[in-house]
């Protein structure tokens, strides 16, 4: 599988998605073979505008609106595979977005609680969602830095947008023995992806690295203006 060369039509995208699955993933050492799998079942070029469907499996970023962003293939595999999941998880997610890292999750947990802070794109990803037939999802659209109390706990939370620090909810919303997998960073533009892991009386924390996201926005998070509250 190696040798595997990207397809010249853009539009195939089973063929496509093989190609992201060995040269974009597995090449630059993800590892977890059911991870691997979801990725190779999940339609992305569904959660991406009619625009950018061309570009679905590009090993890159791309607008949905809103000033918001369909992370890199490896960025999403790249969080699926620090939570660690073993298929019996509630997962929290914070930032739907597209839908398509949702969807991912979807295939690797027992349910998917996922919340987006913008209607409209909650609502195009509901969408895609529901059409996709992955009824384990549950969609919200609030203020991502609260959580999801009312579900909690949960045992894993995955957040796909930069915070300025870890919002307090989510250690609060996290069973014993849980991982939160979320960038963090001292501005905007300068975010490491952090582990923790709760255990009896400690927080554990590792830096996975540098990664760049959009930005956390809400009550603990960024503010609409920039500014941090």
């Amino acid at each position: 599988m190696n040798s595997l060369t990207r397809p010249e039509d853009s539009l195939d995208f089973a063929a496509a998605r093989r190609w992201m699955v060995e040269q974009q993933l597995r090449q630059n050492g993800i590892r977890d073979e059911r991870v691997l799998q979801a990725m190779l079942e999940i339609p992305r070029e569904e959660f991406v505008p009619q625009s950018q469907r061309a570009r679905a499996y590009d090993d890159c970023p791309l607008p949905i609106g809103f000033g918001q962003t369909i992370s890199q293939p490896l960025t999403v595999a790249f969080q699926c595979e620090a939570l660690e999941l073993q298929g019996d998880e509630r997962v929290l997610e914070i930032g739907t977005g597209s839908g398509y890292a949702a969807a991912v999750l979807s295939r690797l947990c027992r349910e998917v609680f996922t919340v987006e802070r913008i209607g409209e794109l909650s609502c195009r990803a509901e969408s895609a969602i529901r059409r996709l037939g992955y009824a384990n999802v549950h969609l919200y659209c609030a203020d991502g830095t609260l959580g999801l109390p009312s579900f909690a706990p949960f045992d894993a939370i995955v957040v796909t947008a930069g915070g300025k620090s870890l919002p307090e909810p989510y250690e609060e919303q996290l069973a014993m023995g849980g991982r939160i997998v979320m960038p963090i960073g001292p501005s905007r533009t300068h975010q490491s992806m952090m582990r923790f892991t709760k255990l009896p009386g400690l927080l554990q924390s590792e830096n996975l690295g540098g990664f760049l996201f959009v930005p956390l926005v809400g009550r603990f998070g960024w503010q609409e203006n920039g500014a941090a509250d």
